[in-house]
């Protein structure tokens, strides 16, 4: 299976398990709809950005500098990728697309982002291209509290639907290249990720033996990278009695990993629990664990696309 028909794959997999989850979950069904709309908008885009040759090219460039850099380094953890994924960014190949990506948000989401939509379609596209930039490059890199970023210039001094619309848009194509961007071999457990330096937005548990391997969930690129079980990622607290786990009787795939520390959280989808659970999906859904977390005073240093 090639790059394009396993991408094409995993969005009708999101997309089969939004609707899954919307029906067996009412109370979800309006934002998980809204996500279907999106995601059928990101799976057409992400097909657009793999079949275009002048990205390829961009990515087989950076393929041999990565592989003549590493030729004169060794025990070398995440360094030249980082940058470099940021910059194959090319907005000629995204930007005709932007205005129908638009109409979509005007035609499936709640009146307020709807509004915004229809707003932002009546600026210039200069004025696109200086949001869509400003967003690729600084997003994931701030250390985020309650939604605000520390760095008063980064990605997030824009307005949260300036986020929203840079962020939906631009994931297939952080996506797209950080499916393309060469494994890093990962010699200590690192809090950011490899590829491309962002802080991440969720967790996962995969089957492995016995027991789980935790993976972390990159809140740019989607990418997954192994990380420590008992270590909070966002502060290095790593004394157990600190680090509660919540999980809801209703989901028991779903869970809370908390730190009494820096009072934040993570939201993980346990997949030794439910192996049909769909990562990016089912953390859409998990309202229970948004008040749960709200109501013992936790933060989501990095919210999920559509800050469920």
């Amino acid at each position: 299976m090639n790059l394009f028909q396993s991408a094409t794959r995993e969005y009708d997999e999101r997309l089969q398990r939004a609707k899954s989850l919307a029906a067996a979950q009412p109370s979800s069904a309006e934002i998980l709809n809204f996500y279907s709309a999106i995601a059928q908008f990101q799976k057409s885009l992400h097909a657009h950005i793999a079949a275009d040759k002048s990205v390829q090219a961009a990515v087989n460039a950076t393929h041999s500098e990565q592989t003549e850099s590493s030729a004169h380094q060794t025990g070398q953890i995440a360094p030249a990728n980082s940058a470099i994924l940021r910059q194959n960014f090319d907005i000629t190949v995204v930007l005709p697309h932007y205005r129908a990506f638009l109409h979509v948000i005007e035609n499936h989401a709640p009146t307020l982002l709807a509004q915004a939509a229809r707003n932002l379609s009546a600026q210039s596209p200069e004025s696109w291209i200086a949001q869509l930039t400003t967003y690729w490059n600084a997003a994931g890199l701030e250390t985020l509290r309650n939604g605000e970023s520390s760095d008063p210039h980064g990605a997030t001094s824009q307005t949260a639907f300036d986020q929203f619309f840079s962020r939906a848009f631009l994931e297939p194509y952080a996506e797209y290249l950080g499916q393309q961007s060469p494994k890093v071999t990962l010699l200590v457990t690192v809090t950011r990720c490899p590829l491309c330096n962002s802080h991440p937005y969720m967790g996962v548990l995969r089957t492995e033996g016995d027991s789980g391997k935790r993976f972390l969930v990159c809140s740019f690129c989607n990418q997954e990278w192994e990380f420590r079980r008992i270590l909070c990622p966002h502060c290095g607290e790593s004394a157990e009695p600190k680090l509660p786990v919540y999980v809801p009787e209703q989901f028991p795939h779903l869970r809370v990993e908390a730190c009494d520390t820096c009072h934040t959280y993570l939201r993980t989808v346990d997949l030794t629990k439910n192996g049909h659970a769909i990562p990016v999906v089912d953390d859409l859904a998990a309202l229970p664990l948004t008040l749960w977390a709200d109501e013992h005073h936790y933060a989501r240093p990095h919210p999920n696309l559509l800050g469920t």
